[in-house]
Order: C-alpha cells, then sequence, then structure tokens
C-alpha cells in the first residue's frame, strides 16, 4: 500500500444536497455516499475530505440516505452539470441493474467512475475502461474474525462454556442480506473458527436457536436493529438458563456494539465480569473505546484511510490527466479487472 499521508480535516460547507469541501478548483469530483448514518463510511468520508482537499480537488458529497433511486437521481443530476468524475458507494448491492445503469450514464458522459465498499461485480467494472471499485476483499474479515474467536477460546475454552456443555452457543448478527461482505463475514467467520477449533480437539460452534436454519439474524449493519434482536434473544436464551447465548459476532462494529446495549441491560458486558465475548468488523472510533473498556473482545480493522487514499489517487490521476489507473503498482489489484482490494488487520487492544 501507498504511504498513508497525515493530513488536517478539510472545512466542509452544506449546499443543498450535498457537501462541498472548502477547497476551490476547477476539478469537480461528486461522492455520493449510501447512507451518512453508516459510522464506517462516515470514517471513510472523513479521510476523503481532508485528502481531497490536500490534492486541490473539489468534491461534493450526496446522501441517498439508503434509497437507490435518490442516488441515481442524484448522480444524473451531477452528469447534467458536468461532474468530472463520479465515486459511488451504491446503494443496492443485491443486483446489478443499478450499478450497471449508472455505469452506462457516466460512459455515455465519457466521465470517469470509481465505485467503493460496497462491492459491484466484476461484470460492471469491465462495462467502461474508465471504471474502477476499491473495497476489501469480502471474505477476508470472515476468517480474520474466525480466526480471533478460535485463539480466544483455545485459551481457556471452559471459561467461555458457561453450561458446561463443552459446546460454545454464539449468535450472529449479519448486515445487508445480498451484500457480498455480509455474506464472506457470516460464513467465513464461523467455518475458520470451527476449523482451528477441530484442529485443537475442541467442538464447533452452535448456533443457539436450532430452529433457525440460517444461523444469523439479519439486521442491515444498524446498532438498534441489533440491540432489540439481542433483546429478543435474552428473552428465550438467558445467562441464568440451561442454554444461554455465549458469544456475539457481528458483521460490524455498529451491530456488535448495539448488541452490547442488550447486554448491558442484564449486567454483563459493562467492563468488568460477567462479561460475554463480542467480535465485531470495522474498528470504529466507538468499537476500540469499547474494548478499551473492557465491554467488546475484538474486531477486525477495515482500513478507512487506506480505502480513501486510494480512492483520492485514482480521482488525483484523472485531474492530472493521466489515465484512471495510472501509477497504481503498489496497491491490491485484482487480475484482469480493475477492482482494488484494501488489506483488513486484527484488532484486539
Amino acid at each position: 500500500m501507498k504511504k498513508k499521508l497525515l493530513l488536517i480535516p478539510a472545512l466542509v460547507l452544506a449546499m443543498g444536497m450535498g457537501v462541498v469541501s472548502a477547497q476551490a478548483a476547477d476539478f469537480k469530483v461528486d461522492v455520493f455516499i449510501y447512507n451518512f448514518a453508516d459510522t464506517y463510511t462516515a470514517s471513510v468520508r472523513d479521510n476523503m475530505t481532508s485528502m481531497f482537499e490536500e490534492a486541490g480537488i473539489t468534491a461534493t458529497f450526496y446522501d441517498a440516505a439508503d434509497h437507490q433511486d435518490v442516488q441515481t437521481n442524484q448522480i444524473e443530476t451531477a452528469l447534467a452539470k458536468g461532474s468530472d468524475l463520479l465515486v459511488v458507494q451504491i446503494v443496492t448491492t443485491g443486483s446489478e441493474e443499478a450499478a450497471q445503469n449508472i455505469v452506462m450514464m457516466a460512459q455515455e458522459k465519457d466521465t470517469p467512475i470509481v465505485f467503493f465498499n460496497r462491492e459491484v461485480s466484476d461484470e460492471t467494472v469491465v462495462m467502461y475502461d474508465k471504471c474502477a471499485f476499491v473495497g476489501t476483499d469480502a471474505d477476508e474479515a470472515g476468517y480474520m474474525q474466525g480466526e480471533m474467536i478460535a485463539e480466544l477460546l483455545k485459551e481457556d475454552f471452559d471459561k467461555y462454556d458457561l453450561n458446561g456443555d463443552g459446546s460454545i452457543s454464539y449468535i450472529m448478527f449479519k448486515g445487508e442480506l445480498g451484500n457480498a461482505e455480509a455474506d464472506g463475514r457470516t460464513k467465513y467467520s464461523v467455518e475458520e473458527a470451527d476449523r482451528i477449533l477441530g484442529e485443537a480437539g475442541l467442538n464447533p460452534l452452535v448456533y443457539y436457536d436450532p430452529n433457525n436454519s440460517d444461523k444469523f439474524q439479519p439486521c442491515n449493519w444498524e446498532a438498534g436493529l441489533a440491540q432489540d434482536a439481542m433483546i429478543t434473544a435474552l428473552g428465550t436464551n438467558p445467562f441464568t438458563g440451561d442454554a444461554p447465548i455465549e458469544m456475539i459476532i457481528s458483521n460490524c462494529d455498529d451491530m456488535a456494539t448495539g448488541a452490547i446495549e442488550a447486554l448491558n441491560e442484564v449486567g454483563y458486558n459493562k467492563g468488568e465480569d460477567p462479561m460475554i465475548p463480542v467480535f465485531g468488523v470495522d474498528a470504529t472510533d466507538i468499537a476500540v473505546q469499547a474494548i478499551a473498556d473492557g465491554k467488546m473482545t475484538g474486531t477486525v480493522l477495515q482500513d478507512a484511510a487506506g480505502m480513501a487514499e486510494c480512492i483520492v489517487h485514482l480521482c488525483a490521476n484523472v485531474k492530472d490527466g493521466k489515465d484512471l489507473m495510472a501509477e497504481t503498482d503498489d496497491y491490491i489489484i485484482d487480475e484482469n479487472v480493475n477492482k482494488f482490494r484494501i488489506p483488513y488487520g486484527v484488532y484486539t487492544g
């Protein structure tokens, strides 16, 4: 990866439907965010804002508030006004239609486009030679989370086996249905944990609700939904019962911290015993503080600054009259498609 720049956050000014950086420049980038309320995305946006300022690029940020039709209209308007480059965090991830329509709109105007974070298909990216995606390996976070879980249990399995039945009962909070990141984190966190536990002669994880064949609770990345779901789950599987929930696995830190709020209501995870392990993804400021306070066990770092730096590098290429993919040898890029992969990292405090 390229060395990260240490930058001072840029002043931002509200401008109608978007937010425009204070840096004045002729080159205009329009950035379309799926939902300003998303904690991790806010971190990427903050990093982009300061890095655009440093690069001398005017950037306008738009909030789709989780509505694809709103985002598509915002993009159509920006193109009509002469946008020089589109940066898009797509709202709809379960279908390629929206992303491909946006690519065709950009191609018609000969405007480069960079998708980020919420993955679009290879087929979408290769539609247009001025298109790229900046994100992560969707499965890598799951594998890292699973390794963290297994290593913790290997240290003292009996400590976390509250009812002494030889297995750890968990609840899984999944992000958006049909989202590649959510699918990979849900599947591989448990599979990798079970693989390592098996090698150590320990039993695999067991989903707390035997009637739930999916083995996850969908909560759409939202803390409030996870908090409510955890309260409901504790109603049927309390810590004082014969089949307590012994671990929380979450696709993101927002849902993890929402679940912790529910645990706090029954006297758990307040920074001291009693506590059950809680694992998330993103290493948001709130999660990092929760780990420092002893309320959360671990998370997987999704590098917001690294993602923002890559996006701004591509934008600066176009601003300087270079090819979109110029000077990108230091990045991890998929074969045969312009997809950049920002590495994850384990964070346990």
